[in-house]
């Protein structure tokens, strides 16, 4: 017990560290672009003293190292600033815009992960079980077409298919706080149904091949010869033993689901935290980027700590060097 709380201890101590690099990476990238912040903001017809005064209202007139320190202890107590794109006397805070963005997301990511997630297990497990079968091919085929086709040719072929051709679904995936989980839903559907089909594809492989690893174990073949059910091999050997892995892809995936559905979140119009990043950027409201670009780091760095400490409490050998 002493071990793994040990090593615990020095996978998060291991993942602030990470963190607070990539917090000076975002930083200072996104400072050393080029171009004039407040010009851009405020437009090239704005006059010097304008520009002078905005840039100390927003404190660019400071040091980089101060104004880093101060961003940094105002995110360690979730206040990102103001955003750049503020009228003067009507600040809006950077919570204030990706809050409601964030929970869209996650909203989004929730419902895709509790469809996608247990049907590419499921599947991943009935392809090791009837490998080299007919529905192994079909399913490795179908699967393998899905991971080589963009994302957004899915999204257009499902909105050409199910919102014009045969009116199913919503084209357009707006979403009000007024709105009941049924409108929600019924809104989200098409988004939805993009991202499981664009991941479900990449776990039930890795879960296949991850089974299939495992069933050529000696002591698989061993509850073969007592005459023990294929079905009873996979579920009670195979899978509790390949579940590193398995949580390695699915951490990824739903890191992917709340980061990279940017793309989705434009196609169907989605107000996501990828729109919100999209229009930041567009509009060079710095505070905004920086913000959404700490929580996509956050995102990834504490899922992949979940699924490191998943392997670890599935497979203790990870725990000592070789």
């Amino acid at each position: 017990m002493h071990a793994i709380l040990t090593t615990i201890f020095e996978r998060l101590a291991m993942a602030v560290l990470t963190l607070l690099i990539v917090s000076v990476l975002i930083f200072s990238s996104v400072a050393l672009l080029p171009g004039d912040f407040a010009k851009a903001v405020l437009g090239q017809s704005a006059t010097p003293a304008t520009v002078t005064a905005f840039e100390q209202q927003i404190g660019l007139d400071r040091p980089a190292t101060e104004r880093y320190f101060n961003w940094l202890a105002g995110a360690v107590r979730g206040d990102f600033g103001n955003s750049f794109a503020s009228r003067p006397g009507a600040e809006r805070r950077v919570i204030d815009i990706i809050g409601p963005r964030l929970r869209n997301t996650l909203t989004l990511a929730g419902l895709t992960a509790a469809i996608a997630i247990p049907l590419a297990i499921s599947l991943g497990l009935l392809a090791a079980l009837w490998r080299n079968s007919w529905y192994d091919r079909i399913i490795n085929a179908t699967t393998l077409t899905t991971i080589s086709v963009p994302e957004f040719f899915v999204a257009y072929v499902l909105i050409l298919l199910l919102a014009v051709k045969f009116p199913v679904f919503r084209s357009l995936s707006t979403v009000r706080p007024n709105m009941g989980m049924v409108e929600i839903v019924e809104n989200l559907a098409l988004p939805v149904l993009t991202l499981t089909l664009v991941i479900v594809a990449h776990m039930m492989r890795m879960t296949r091949a991850a089974i299939i690893g495992v069933l050529g174990s000696p002591y698989v073949e061993m509850a073969k010869l007592k005459g023990v059910s294929p079905l009873r091999i996979v579920l009670r050997h195979a899978l509790p033993n390949a579940l590193a892995p398995i949580a390695s892809v699915v951490a990824f995936n739903l890191a992917y689901l709340i980061v990279g559905a940017v793309i989705i979140e434009v196609v169907f119009v989605y107000p996501g935290i990828g729109q919100a990043l999209v229009d930041a950027v567009r509009t060079r409201d710095v505070p905004v980027v920086q913000a959404c670009a700490l929580l996509f780091a956050l995102t990834y760095i504490f899922l992949n700590l979940i699924a490191d400490l998943v392997a670890i409490a599935t497979n203790p050998r990870l725990m000592h060097p070789r």
